[in-house]
């Protein structure tokens, strides 16, 4: 690289898939059978990736220059909300640490890995949907005038 080149953000790691991928992908381990062989396999390695694009979910939407100082400055109302979501990246990220580290044990039984992985995937299904409401509630816009 050359001195004082600027280079764009998304050069410098490649591109990874989205969280909503690493969604389905852990809900597709889910949907096999715990009894099939390697199935803890598989899900040790779907929750790594979903690991890493919630940490990228919490970088882009916390903090000074986030999406959500973004939706208080357009809305400031929703500031409740907002700190509901911030309070839920700490107990879904301690729930994503604390399922890896069970289902590296290998003597926690694959149904209740997999009745944690389900709890943590409705989690992450209703944090989502929360954003997704808190977005569409800061930028609705009243076009009306018609009686």
């Amino acid at each position: 690289m050359v001195t004082g080149e600027i280079q764009h953000p998304y050069a410098v790691r490649p591109a990874r898939p989205s969280l909503g991928a690493d969604l389905r992908a852990l809900a597709g381990t889910l949907a096999v059978s715990p009894r099939e062989a390697r199935w803890r396999e598989r899900l040790i390695l779907r929750l790594a990736p979903l690991r890493a694009g919630f940490a990228d979910h919490v970088r882009a939407t916390e903090g000074p220059a986030g999406l959500y100082a973004e939706l208080l400055g357009q809305a400031p109302r929703l500031d409740r909300g907002v700190r509901l979501l911030a309070r839920e990246h700490v107990a879904i990220a301690a729930a994503l640490t604390a399922l890896q580290r069970a289902a590296e044990l290998p003597g926690v039984p694959a149904e209740e890995l997999r009745g944690r992985a389900g709890h943590l995937l409705r989690a992450l299904s209703r944090h989502r949907q929360r954003g997704a409401d808190l977005i569409w509630q800061a930028y609705q816009t009243d076009l009306g005038g018609e009686t």
